[in-house]
């Protein structure tokens, strides 16, 4: 894959992924706005419920109370009714005082309907407090253009029918706004509405509700209750017969957000987590991608590496074939010789290479059957640089042995553990630039005896540490291919190293050399 279309494949995929998180994102906003939306209708219908309740129960109380009085006398006068309707008793005197269209409470300045003079102060002897009737300051006009009094309404409705009964009601709705709200509602009738209505639509979260009037706050309302200019709730309470109420009933709740949010908690909850699986997803596969594309990297400079490996002897073959071909050399046997034991260790050198690709093709798919025996370690190393001698001695180096290691034998495969000990001589050798130096120790620690290859050669970042046990690993210095291999030794050997229960660590500084 080349760079500009992986570069094009990453940038429509982060656009993608983009966008659906952006979709995702504007669809639970307006989720939530919807559920905002549905939680307000639901209180206002609730609050409205709440209000007509209350309404009609005041209604029918008094509805009950003038048909029982039908009931006992069938032709009601003015009079009748005002002595039903208002009439305060004092229970503990078993005294009563009967008052007419108006407001009777203590202190209480009294609109009246029926008396002639200004002000009248009346002192109950029964209770000794003081109640002041004030007359109704509308103009005469105002009065003659007023409809009947109720209680000369009630008295031509008689007994009630279906239209008769709504007419009931406008005329009693007269009367009752007079009444002090306390003894209209009580705070538990309030809350319990509330509470019926709100749970009946589902909303299951605290409230707090107040009764105001005109902007002031009467006794009916929660405890520490304040009107603000915050998200309150409201509806008119005891309407009149055009609709208007000097009361108004509002309703707040403390934990509204909350509340909301809990109720879409799942919705979101599911919502983040595909969002979160969307992006485990597209990290992956930009993580697969890149990995691909170095695995196809370094796929390429191995089979550049191994062309040049088997390039090499193949060449080497073919100029002994051709000489050996030569009928001056034919005749010479031993030159003869000399080029059949350079094509016979070409084709083990070729045949070695294969090898190496074979044996880690049978350790990736766990085909490798190891034949453990009692190996002696010192043994295994002198082995190895036995079979790396002449290698060595060309470059004029060296490589030394330490063996400190009381206890050097082990359960082992000897073939691969001499392989293994190959393999990382020859990387130290190999990575050498001058003279290969490499000291070879051994030493016990509890459970394990620990071999230490080090050398003084070119040394490694890093970054270059991380991978060098990958399967074609080699650091990357273009085409040139001044440092034989192909990338398996290392791998191979950790691989092997860990068939035999140990483990393999390196440490190395660039330019200085490395310790495996």
């Amino acid at each position: 894959m080349s760079r500009r279309n992986f570069f094009w494949i990453v940038i429509l995929m982060t656009i993608a992924l983009v966008g659906i998180i952006t979709v995702q994102f504007f669809w639970i906003r307006n989720f939530i706005e919807v559920r905002e939306k549905q939680f307000s209708n639901d209180v206002k219908f609730a609050l409205a419920k709440v209000a007509d309740n209350i309404q009609q129960r005041e209604l029918n109380e008094y509805f009950e109370r003038y048909v029982n009085l039908y009931n006992q006398k069938q032709n009601l006068t003015s009079t009748d009714i005002k002595n039903y309707f208002y009439q305060l008793e004092d229970t503990i005197q078993k005294e009563s005082f009967t008052y007419s269209q108006t407001i009777l409470e203590e202190n209480y300045k009294v609109p009246v309907d029926f008396f002639e003079i200004d002000s009248i102060t009346f002192k109950k002897i029964f209770s000794k407090k003081d109640i002041k009737i004030v007359r109704d300051y509308r103009s005469e006009g105002e009065m003659k253009g007023s409809a009947l009094p109720p209680e000369e309404r009630l008295v031509r409705i008689q007994r009630l029918r279906g239209a008769e009964k709504a007419e009931f009601e406008d005329a009693v709705k007269i009367w009752l706004d007079r009444i002090p709200l306390y003894k209209r509602v009580s705070n538990l009738e309030i809350n319990m509405n509330l509470q019926n209505e709100f749970n009946e639509r589902g909303i299951a979260t605290n409230f707090t509700y107040g009764i105001f009037s005109n902007g002031l706050g009467t006794k009916i309302k929660s405890d520490h209750f304040k009107l603000n200019n915050g998200k309150q709730y409201s509806v008119p309470l005891f309407q009149d017969n055009d609709g208007v109420s000097r009361y108004k009933l509002y309703v707040e709740f403390p934990e509204e957000r909350s509340y909301l949010l809990s109720t879409i908690s799942q919705i979101l909850l599911l919502s983040a987590f595909f969002i979160f699986i969307i992006m485990i997803a597209f990290g992956i596969a930009l993580y697969q991608i890149l990995e691909q594309k170095k695995i196809s990297e370094i796929k390429t400079d191995f089979i550049n590496n191994m062309t040049h490996e088997f390039k090499t002897p193949i060449a080497t073959i073919n100029l002994a074939l051709d000489a050996i071909k030569n009928p001056k050399i034919i005749s010479d046997s031993e030159k003869v010789n000399r080029y059949i034991a350079m094509i016979r260790d070409e084709n083990r050198r070729m045949n070695t290479q294969v090898e190496n690709v074979l044996r880690i093709s049978k350790l990736e798919k766990n085909q490798l059957t190891l034949t453990l025996e009692n190996v002696d370690v010192h043994d295994i190393i002198e082995e190895a640089i036995t079979h790396l001698h002449l290698v060595v001695d060309d470059r004029k180096g060296y490589i030394k042995t330490h063996f400190s290691a009381k206890k050097s034998v082990i359960k082992g495969d000897y073939f691969h553990l001499i392989n293994v000990l190959m393999n990382m001589l020859d990387n130290a050798i190999k990575y050498s630039i001058e003279s290969p130096k490499v000291d070879v120790y051994t030493e016990n620690i509890p459970k394990f005896l620990v071999i230490k290859v080090v050398d003084q050669g070119m040394g490694m970042s890093k970054s270059v540490q991380k991978h060098i046990f990958d399967k074609f690993y080699r650091e990357q210095k273009g085409n040139v291919h001044d440092i034989k291999g192909h990338g398996l030794g290392l791998s191979y050997v950790k691989k092997m190293i860990e068939l035999h229960q140990g483990k393999i660590t390196v440490e190395s500084e660039k330019d200085k050399g490395s310790t495996f």
